[in-house]
């Protein structure tokens, strides 16, 4: 990626247009932010951002000459506050092929009224329900969106649409804002960090110290990039081991007092069965002697 330079401005292509407009190319630089426009010196009617890396539509200074803004294939997701006070003469947005999700990141182009060409084709934000419509009640001013030309009928159906308490109640509903990450912007406190514990980054030293060789510490670094902590599926393993010896030593426990105590049963019985066969002893003893 290369930064947004005063120096890169200066050494860009610049030239009249076929339109006439005196035009900045910046084209495929891979730029993350806008920054340092300033430099410019406010001396172009159209400045060409295409193909960069840039997910924030904001960090203009104050352009009163520049009417097209050309972001193709960026990665745009967010569009900046009061881009009206930075752009007041804007009236051409091309935003193709970028990565709006929603119908409320459209919102704060609203402010800018004297807009009155916008494309947003291959955003997701195009497949919304009530896409054209919603844009067209936002931006009413708008004559090309998409480079279809508005309608009346559309426009007609997007004062219907919107108009009065319940109107004003779903455009209110639709209008849900993504959440997506942009550079600069402050996580949300309520998320809690997450890493490993102490004794999983103790575990890490201990690996890291005694690994032998260069592909070993590759494969720990594979493993810390994957999540994965070494010598915690040993521990883990350990751990299974023990339980499961120790359901051996229970199970094992059960069975000898299962057998002590079917040996013992054995036991009284055979006693039983003596006692048995003494009694019967002595009753033929009684019998042979009363027949005597």
């Amino acid at each position: 990626m290369v930064k947004l330079s005063a120096e890169l401005i200066e050494q860009a292509a610049q030239y009249t247009n076929p339109l006439r407009d005196r035009e900045l190319d910046l084209r495929g630089y891979k730029i993350p932010v806008l920054e340092n426009l300033g430099a410019t010196l406010d001396q172009f009617d159209t400045i060409d951002f295409s193909d960069n890396e840039i997910r924030k539509l904001d960090g203009f200074p104050l352009l009163r000459r520049l009417k097209t803004l050309i972001m193709n294939n960026n990665r745009i997701c967010r569009i900046g506050e009061s881009l009206e006070l930075s752009l007041p003469s804007v009236k051409e947005l091309i935003l193709t092929s970028n990565n709006i999700q929603d119908l409320g990141d459209l919102d704060p182009l609203a402010s800018i009224k004297t807009l009155t060409l916008l494309s947003l084709l291959r955003n997701p934000v195009t497949n919304k329900k009530h896409y054209r419509l919603y844009v067209i009640n936002k931006i009413p001013q708008i004559r090309v969106l998409d480079f279809q030309k508005v309608k009346l009928k559309e426009r007609q159906e997007a004062e219907k649409m919107f108009k009065g308490k319940r109107g004003a109640q779903l455009a209110k509903d639709i209008a849900k804002r993504s959440k997506t990450f942009t550079p600069g912007a402050t996580l949300q406190a309520d998320k809690k960090r997450s890493g490993p514990s102490a004794a999983e980054v103790e575990a890490i030293k201990n690996a890291i110290a005694n690994a032998t060789s260069l592909a070993e510490v590759e494969r720990l670094k594979g493993m810390l990039q994957s999540g994965q902590i070494p010598g915690r599926d040993l521990r883990q393993g350990a751990e299974g081991m023990v339980e499961e010896e120790e359901e051996e030593d229970d199970d094992t426990g059960m069975q000898t007092d299962m057998q002590m105590n079917v040996g013992g049963e054995m036991e009284d019985n055979g006693e039983e069965e003596g006692r048995g066969g003494n009694d019967e002893d002595e009753m033929e003893d009684m019998h042979v002697n009363g027949s005597a």
